[in-house]
């Protein structure tokens, strides 16, 4: 036999729900501008060679004692950082760090030719599926993998250059 249902016992919890997911979501975004700064703030302490300050021998030290778990995390920022023109940067917090990487990714193989604006936009689009609930893809298809497909859709390079 199922419980008695307390409408607003129910409307009270449901509000909660979405209160603590719109916070979640904040966070998010709070965390994704952070990390587009930290690796602003990487790459100029690896340039100017801060790790001096703390008897370091290193920046590759400097990273082991602050990135012990992985390394590759820094690196990773450091690259969003290097490759991604700053408007790209400004606009991370929409689509996350995480595809960040993958759009620096493509921006490094790129170079000049690299159409931000275009993969910002499906980078955006993709992560407003995924927000929704849905397995939304860049093409419109529901079919497939939320994560990666976004940059599967981009070709190999041509190994005859």
């Amino acid at each position: 036999m199922p419980p008695k249902f307390n409408r607003t016992r129910a409307v009270f919890v449901l509000n909660k729900i979405d209160e603590i997911l719109a916070w979640e979501h904040g966070k998010e975004m709070e965390r994704d501008t952070k990390f587009v700064e930290l690796g602003r703030y990487l790459c100029e302490f690896r340039a100017g060679q801060y790790w001096r300050v703390e008897a370091l021998k290193s920046f590759d030290d400097f990273l082991e004692r602050r990135f012990p778990e992985s390394r590759r995390k820094a690196y990773y920022l450091m690259s969003i950082h290097e490759h991604l023109p700053p408007q790209a940067r400004k606009e991370l917090k929409e689509v996350g760090w995480a595809k960040g990487i993958e759009l620096a990714k493509l921006a490094r193989r790129d170079g000049q030719n690299f159409d931000c604006a275009t993969w910002l936009h499906k980078a955006a689009d993709a992560e407003r599926g995924v927000q929704a609930g849905g397995r939304a893809r860049v093409d419109g298809a529901g079919d497939g993998a939320v994560g990666n497909y976004l940059f599967q859709t981009v070709p190999e390079p041509d190994a005859g250059y």
